[in-house]
């Protein structure tokens, strides 16, 4: 599991409303949750929804997602 993906979507609540934000299925969704959100989709939730990321340390936790 990835511990940011889980924070992030739990924040915007949950699976299903994260799934539409960006109309895709919900379980694509739920694959983020074991392989981290896609590196395109993670910036678009920061510019629209920056709340969902307060007190979270995003470089350390998805180090393969977030640019250096």
């Amino acid at each position: 599991m990835n511990s940011l993906a889980n924070q992030v979507i739990d924040r915007l609540d949950g699976t299903n409303a994260v799934a539409k934000i960006f109309d895709i299925k919900p379980s694509s969704v739920s694959e983020w949750r074991v392989n981290g959100i896609p590196k395109a989709r993670l910036q678009y939730l920061r510019l629209a929804r920056p709340d969902a990321f307060d007190g979270l340390e995003t470089e350390q936790s998805q180090p393969d997602k977030v640019p250096a």
